[in-house]
């Protein structure tokens, strides 16, 4: 059976980890985590403590990248370590929900910024990020180094816009005063807030994962993929840190609650109105490199699908020209787009975090299963830390679903019902498969 050729360089894997992970949470979320934790120390230790759980994990998918470098990547890990049909459900959730929701919600971002420069109304607004996901997804279409050098471009363009953001806040304004923020801290924190902040954190962190849906495509896998993600996170953690001691740096805590746009605040404060139209451009740049690297990654998973009998077979189809799978990346892009203009985008979003996370902590959880059923398989890159990483990682997902189930019991009921709607459709399969 013909597969995709490995095309996609350390680079391009690493820019594939950055580019997913940086969208617009970092210019965003700060306001929503002041408003929950007004105490800038804390803020940054919940920004570290979060970015080193992404990071154990990322470990854990590095070992089994590496190990198992083939397409699909965590449907290729769930469905060895549990069965097709826990990897079916995987799959049901990024698919159908996870993946074409993110991307209908990162194109309404890109329209909502644009809009700081042209006046859009509705309809235009939704024509532009319509737009968008066509032209990206046209772009894969045609070529898997196509998408890889839109990957790089906007990937690069994020990393520099972000270090000239860190260095403005740091040596274009004077620092704010320590106890400008001291009169509104609460005597006591909030442990509600703090959950809310730390998972706030986590979305920001979340898409490490993604680089394992083209692993078959990585060339020299067995040293890139675990490259790529530890040199990705470790970037994004360096820039979402100094993004936030930059914040703090020219807005005090108070200052940065108040504000649904922090970075175009700082930029404002800085430079005035031209340093926030600037900001807004560093915003297009990086969602039309999350979105990219989205539709790149996420036509992957029913091409693997599709592979096993577990999806249409077209899915499974690799364009004889262009040496992608096409078929997969176009009805990605048509469901997307029925997303994004019936609004459901926006539910889906919040539901199917709870449920990426559960198949994250099943696929980390494979690393044991897999040291334990196949003590000899060749493994070029080892957990680090194992086996005490991997329980850190389990204990602080587990705190965090279960934090979350008790905060939105109605988002969590809602993330639930879509994974197990999978099940009738993964019985229909086998039975058809049979």
């Amino acid at each position: 059976m013909q597969e995709l050729p490995r095309k996609l360089s350390l680079t391009d894997a690493t820019l594939i980890v950055v580019g997913v992970v940086i969208g617009s949470g970092i210019f965003l979320l700060p306001s929503v985590i002041a408003r929950n934790v007004p105490s800038a120390t804390v803020t940054m230790a919940i920004w570290i403590v979060t970015g080193l759980i992404s990071l154990l994990g990322a470990f854990a998918y590095a070992e089994l990248g590496a190990m198992m470098p083939a397409t699909g990547g965590q449907y290729v890990f769930l469905r060895e370590a549990y069965g097709p049909a826990c990897a079916f459900l995987s799959a049901w959730v990024f698919v159908f929900a996870a993946v074409p929701g993110a991307i209908a919600f990162l194109s309404r971002g890109f329209a909502i910024y644009l809009g700081q420069f042209l006046s859009l109304t509705p309809l235009t607004a939704n024509l532009v990020s319509a737009m968008l996901i066509v032209i990206l997804s046209a772009i894969n279409y045609i070529g898997v180094r196509e998408g890889a050098i839109t990957q790089r471009i906007f990937g690069s363009l994020k990393v520099i816009g972000l270090i000239l953001l860190i260095g403005a806040a740091f040596f274009g304004s004077p620092a704010v005063h320590a106890t400008a923020d001291i009169p509104q801290i609460p005597q006591a924190f909030n442990y509600h807030g703090i959950g809310i902040a730390a998972a706030a954190c986590l979305m920001a962190y979340n898409g490490w994962s993604f680089v394992s849906f083209v692993a078959g495509e990585v060339k020299n896998p067995e040293r890139n993929i675990p490259r790529s993600l530890m040199l990705g996170m470790a970037l994004v953690m360096v820039l979402y840190l100094g993004a936030n001691l930059g914040y703090m740096h020219v807005l005090s805590v108070p200052e940065i609650a108040a504000n649904e746009r922090v970075g175009a605040a700082v930029m404002e404060r800085i430079t005035g109105a031209a340093g926030a139209r600037l900001l807004s451009v560093l915003v297009l740049c990086s969602i039309t490199g999350a979105i990219n690297g989205n539709i790149m990654a996420g036509a992957r998973i029913p091409f693997a699908q599709a592979r096993d009998g577990l999806f249409f077979a077209r899915f499974g189809d690799i364009h004889p020209r262009f040496q992608t799978p096409s078929f997969a990346i176009l009805l990605q892009a048509v469901w997307s787009l029925v997303l994004l203009f019936s609004g459901s985008f926006e539910a889906l979003s919040s539901y199917t975090i709870l449920s990426a996370w559960l198949f994250y902590v099943l696929t980390v959880g494979a690393v044991a299963v897999f040291r334990r059923t196949r003590p000899d398989a060749v493994r070029p890159y080892r957990m680090w830390g194992y086996p005490a990483t991997l329980w850190i990682f389990l204990a602080a997902s587990a705190w965090f679903i279960i934090d979350a189930i008790a905060g939105q019991p109605g988002p969590s009921l809602a993330a639930f019902v879509i994974t197990a709607a999978g099940l009738p459709f993964y019985f229909i399969w086998t039975r058809h498969t049979r």
